[in-house]
């Protein structure tokens, strides 16, 4: 954990901030200041002789969100080259729960709102595969004090596994009728943007930073352009920039998106009214949702979690014990951002069903949000316990 003054360089006040802007979002999408927001939030904006023309919801979603996914990408360039997934050995146990935290969920979605049910619905899978890395640590740090560092370690690799799977999805389920020439000229502005980004970390020129700027901005028009969903530009971007100068961006860029950007978009993503129906009518996406974050994440993460401690090496000491995984586990079910956005896209022409899904994002990701409250509390303070009795 990085220290600072700043509390928007923390864990726990950001992820407050999250949860308080989406609880104002939906709030006021179902009070009489629904039809004045809503009229904004479809607004259309046009970039002229571009072909950009978004609404403000757009704007929010595949612009503003481009910047999270810059950030979470060099987040993602560091673990994997210098981090928590540097090697494969650090890699195995996470990767393993990981995959668990995916495909568990999914055949949760599926049994309820797969095929067999009829309506639909059964392209929302995606949608509880993902684990918000922000959320789930602010929980840990609010009560997890006492943990072990490698619960810390354990929870921030799984859910950067996740974020990989997240981003592969929107990659690659999501595009349509590609315009290869834009997607070409995006990667050939990631390529430029790629080099400037080398020749600022050798020299430190502020007139090639702004350049690379400019040429992010382009990448990023041109992925919107091209059929495939923008925020990627911002992945590839962040892959792409040198180490040195990528690691000032995300300091730079940390507090505008975790004080700005993220809580826009949550209070974006939340602004969804609540339907006026019996619970026997609400469709099955927002069923599968609900069950499948919390409760297939656990499952998933603490089984698979359980199978990779036993391919450790025969007499070695495990890094967690099973509990331990259960606690992340639980946090792992705290979908929130990456799943808003997937149940934005999965469901972009059924309006009716995109806010269900949404509804059961934000109600499975509280329930895991509870149940980690709870059951990471109780490991906590079964480790403190432990080491006041050894003191």
């Amino acid at each position: 954990m990085r220290i600072s003054d700043n509390p928007l360089r923390g864990q726990q006040f950001p992820a407050a901030l999250l949860l308080a802007a989406a609880a104002l979002g939906l709030l006021l999408a179902n009070l009489a200041t629904h039809d004045a927001i809503a009229d904004i939030l479809h607004a259309h904006i046009a970039i002229p002789g571009t072909g950009l023309d978004l609404s403000v919801h757009e704007w929010v979603a595949d612009g503003l969100l481009a910047i999270f996914f810059l950030v979470v990408a060099i987040e993602l360039r560091h673990e994997l080259t210098h981090g928590e997934l540097d090697s494969p050995r650090k890699a195995v146990q996470p990767a393993i729960a990981a995959t668990g935290g995916v495909v568990v969920p999914i055949a949760v979605y599926l049994l309820i709102a797969g095929p067999a049910s009829g309506e639909g619905t059964a392209v929302g899978w995606p949608i509880p595969t993902a684990t918000d890395i922000a959320f789930a640590l602010g929980v840990l740090a609010m009560f997890g004090k006492g943990l072990p560092s490698a619960v810390r370690v354990f929870l921030l690799a799984l859910a950067i596994l996740d974020d990989i799977i997240g981003i592969i999805f929107i990659a690659v389920l999501f595009a349509h009728d590609v315009n290869w020439l834009m997607f070409a000229l995006a990667v050939a502005c990631v390529a430029v943007f790629a080099v400037l980004s080398r020749v600022v970390a050798k020299n430190g020129s502020s007139g090639i930073a702004v350049l690379m700027g400019v040429i992010g901005v382009f990448a990023w028009g041109f992925m919107a352009l091209s059929g495939i969903h923008a925020t990627i530009a911002g992945v590839m971007l962040g892959l792409a920039m040198s180490p040195a100068p990528a690691e000032k961006t995300r300091h730079a860029l940390e507090p505008t998106v975790n004080g700005v950007i993220l809580p826009i978009f949550a209070f974006v993503a939340a602004f969804v009214v609540i339907p006026q129906v019996s619970p026997s009518e609400l469709s099955p996406a927002f069923w599968g949702i609900l069950i499948a974050l919390p409760v297939g994440k656990i499952i998933g993460i603490g089984l698979f979690g359980w199978l990779s401690m036993q391919l450790r090496p025969k007499g070695a000491e495990p890094a967690l014990r099973l509990p331990d995984i259960l606690a992340a586990g639980t946090l792992g079910g705290i979908g929130f951002t990456v799943s808003l956005l997937l149940a934005n896209l999965a469901f972009a022409g059924a309006d009716e069903i995109r806010d269900q899904a949404i509804l059961g994002v934000l109600g499975g990701s509280l329930i895991a949000l509870l149940l980690s409250a709870v059951i990471v509390s109780a490991r906590a303070r079964a480790y403190r316990t432990l080491a006041a009795a050894t003191e």
